[in-house]
């Protein structure tokens, strides 16, 4: 076995223990323990919860998150993704106004960004809406970052700083 195919296992095999909920003990590569979120809305109904290993988090590859975290950095794009999550599939004129854009063309350059992302599609009346399994996802994204700003829990710091 080729030392990339060892590594391509032994990823898989770290993934697996993660889905069934084996936490693996720290590595050298990084510590040990359990990340998790999960969340439930009423509309649309959904239900969520994702629970992997850290290592098998640092394991994942950075190119898909990456695109998913490149789609939210824009706040013109976090605006939709909000009216999105609040209001429900919207069409485009809708949602340009909704999210304040001032032109159509730039409504639908932020979309097919977050269309390719994976957060965002077209329904089959034309509206746009998110993805239903990205959803829970997207809104743990935005109170993620918005905990890591700051802005959830003024005044707490850590030991360092």
């Amino acid at each position: 076995m080729t030392e990339d195919l060892a590594e391509r296992v032994a990823a898989l095999e770290r993934r697996v223990a993660a889905l069934e909920g084996r936490p693996e003990e720290s590595t050298p590569d990084g510590p040990g323990g359990v990340v998790g979120y999960q969340g439930e809305l009423t509309d649309p109904n959904l239900t969520w919860q994702i629970r992997l290993t850290a290592p098998a988090v640092l394991g994942l590859p950075d190119g898909p998150r990456a695109e998913v975290l490149a789609a939210l950095a824009s706040p013109d794009r976090i605006a939709l993704v909000r009216v999105l999550a609040r209001d429900g599939a919207q069409t485009g004129a809708a949602l340009q106004e909704s999210a304040g854009l001032g032109s159509p063309g730039r409504l639908y350059h932020h979309l097919k960004t977050l269309t390719s992302a994976g957060l965002v599609e077209q329904d089959r009346r034309g509206s746009y809406r998110l993805r239903p399994t990205a959803t829970i996802p997207a809104l743990v994204l935005l109170t993620a970052a918005a905990d890591i700003a700051g802005e959830l829990r003024p005044g707490v710091r850590s030991a360092d700083g």
